[in-house]
């Protein structure tokens, strides 16, 4: 279930000469449903709040909840350019200075992440075969359709047209190819019988939890500063 739930994670690089647009803050879902025996219906679901990421400039903070219980939190990583520190001590991720991460916590690098959101870019199966479909409104959006049909699965792609830039992507190469966000991935596992859903659904505002948190730093940050400036 780990593998079929993975996501790809894309940090900003310098932008080109592109008029793109970065996001400075907000934080983004990934919502997955997976239906069992798909042909015979889609009554057997389990959902899935794969990653709840919120950012501010180039620092993530990721909250991984429980498979079986989405309350709880099972697992903070502090993502920043190309490496990231994890914990399951949720009290101790609230009193994290983002400064001391190197000193506090393991580092290691995004390659090679296991749960929530992980770095698995490339091209996708079967998409120099592609078909182009009609574009659809989902829920008030406008997106621009393709679909791949391989041995194994049969994938729909859904692309949002935008020119704002998240600090992440579900697939670097579709993004510019489309000249959007992919947001939507529905796949069909013809071998297992098994129907997934993969939203990306992205919000202006932060997580409480994760608010606590980036407003501790800038606590820090202000405590530093006029510490520094009473001391010349």
């Amino acid at each position: 279930m780990r593998n079929i739930l993975s996501c790809s994670l894309l940090f900003i690089l310098p932008l080109s000469c592109q008029k793109k647009i970065k996001s400075e803050k907000g934080g983004i879902d990934l919502i997955s449903n997976v239906y069992l025996d798909a042909s015979s219906g889609l009554d057997k679901i389990h959902s899935f709040h794969v990653s709840k990421l919120n950012y501010k400039g180039d620092t993530i903070i990721e909250f991984v909840p429980d498979n079986q219980i989405p309350e709880i939190t099972r697992e903070v990583n502090f993502i920043i350019d190309t490496a990231y520190y994890t914990t399951t001590n949720i009290s101790k991720a609230r009193q994290t200075n983002f400064k001391s991460l190197p000193v506090n916590y393991s580092q290691f690098s995004v390659k090679n992440k296991k749960s929530g959101i992980m770095n698995q870019q490339g091209e996708v199966p079967g998409y120099k075969e592609k078909k182009q479909l009609t574009d659809t409104i989902l829920f008030g959006k406008h997106y621009k359709r393709f679909e791949t049909n391989t041995a194994g699965f049969y994938t729909r792609y859904y692309v949002f047209v935008t020119d704002t830039i998240l600090p992440y992507s579900l697939n670097r190469i579709i993004d510019k190819d489309f000249k959007g966000r992919l947001e939507r991935v529905d796949t069909y596992n013809k071998k297992q019988d098994i129907f997934i859903t993969l939203q990306l659904l992205p919000r202006k505002n932060w997580d409480e939890e994760a608010a606590e948190i980036f407003k501790y730093n800038d606590y820090l940050n202000d405590t530093k500063s006029g510490n520094s400036r009473r001391s010349k």
